[in-house]
């Protein structure tokens, strides 16, 4: 383990404390223990019972405290955690630890941040959150204007990267807001995020078109001719490795993706279907674009099973160990 991993432990968020978020996290210290040390930032009283913690004062000290128990910087709620029902008393510590956690990597004393759920009808109504998601919140504690969400796999082979281009929008709001300069930010993003953060020298990039056969010449929509066949040129002239428009319907499967390191959809669904039918339990969210490193695990809070012993925590250990790969790739 390098001397910035023990350093500059990966920061975790608690999430929301009424779901499954601090569940996950005793487990995953469980599995990891001192092999990837990690911080977790929250109220130690929210943690399941008889979990084993080490209150530490700064992230540098995980290392020498994990094999005893989960480290644990203390951040003190207002309210208890009942599971499944989250308490607007809760809702600004929640969003406090999350801030708090960008503080640390901003400032070095954490290798990447990996942030537990959250619930934003949750935050919005017990602290006013003014954002869409995670993603936006923090694109704005960081000062950047665009960032790009990327889910990865962690068990598909060959692996399997996409990125939606619009995210939470309704599908009949699609065309309009996927434009030529959405395109070419998203690329761009995704791009330096595959060579920062992922080693790749000259990252392959598929685009999948809009319509369905990628508009088969018109017959099934105009985007495509319209503009994007246009904008991939252009770009691909810049030096991108570019691909596409490609009909969505044969883009994932397993050969496909040898021919790609990542494939930037037009929209959710697109993207996330694929994702989530071939690594269910390992997909992780990546933000790109931020001057941190940021992972999730790719689920909600799941209220329904929040305290029942039911979560299953390979979604945030595949997010821990992406975290960490990620921020050493940046420390390198």
């Amino acid at each position: 383990m390098s001397s910035r991993a023990l350093d500059c432990p990966v920061i975790v968020s608690c999430g929301d404390p009424s779901g499954i978020g601090p569940e996950l996290a005793a487990r995953a210290w469980e599995h990891f223990g001192a092999r990837l040390p990690f911080v977790w930032i929250g109220d130690p009283a929210h943690l399941p019972r008889g979990t084993k913690i080490r209150e530490i004062s700064q992230p540098s000290e995980a290392s020498t405290h994990a094999s005893a128990g989960l480290p644990v910087l203390p951040h003190p709620f207002p309210a208890a955690a009942e599971p499944g029902k989250p308490d607007p008393a809760n809702a600004r510590a929640v969003i406090d630890v999350i801030a708090r956690g960008v503080d640390l990597v901003m400032r070095g004393q954490g290798s990447a941040l990996c942030t537990a759920p959250i619930h934003k009808k949750a935050l919005h109504d017990g602290a006013g959150f003014a954002f869409p998601g995670h993603t936006e919140f923090l694109a704005h504690l960081a000062g950047v204007d665009r960032v790009v969400m990327m889910l990865a796999s962690s068990n598909a082979t060959p692996p399997l990267r996409v990125v939606p281009a619009t995210i939470h929008i309704a599908l009949a709001d699609v065309p309009t807001a996927f434009t030529p300069q959405l395109l070419r930010d998203t690329v761009r993003i995704t791009a330096q995020g595959l060579r920062r953060d992922f080693g790749f020298d000259t990252p392959r990039i598929a685009v999948a078109g809009l319509n369905p056969h990628a508009g088969e010449g018109g017959a099934m929509g105009h985007e495509e001719l319209d503009w994007m066949n246009d904008e991939i040129a252009s770009l691909r002239a810049e030096g991108y490795a570019l691909s596409g428009p490609l009909p969505a319907d044969t883009l994932f499967h397993a050969r496909a993706r040898q021919t790609y390191d990542a494939v930037i959809c037009a929209y959710h669904d697109q993207a996330l279907i694929p994702i989530k039918t071939l690594d269910f339990d390992g997909g992780v969210n990546i933000t790109l674009g931020l001057p941190f490193v940021r992972t999730s695990p790719d689920h909600g809070t799941a209220y329904d099973i929040a305290g029942l012993g039911r979560a299953n925590p390979a979604s945030l250990i595949a997010a821990l160990e992406m975290a960490a790969r990620m921020g050493a790739a940046r420390g390198a």
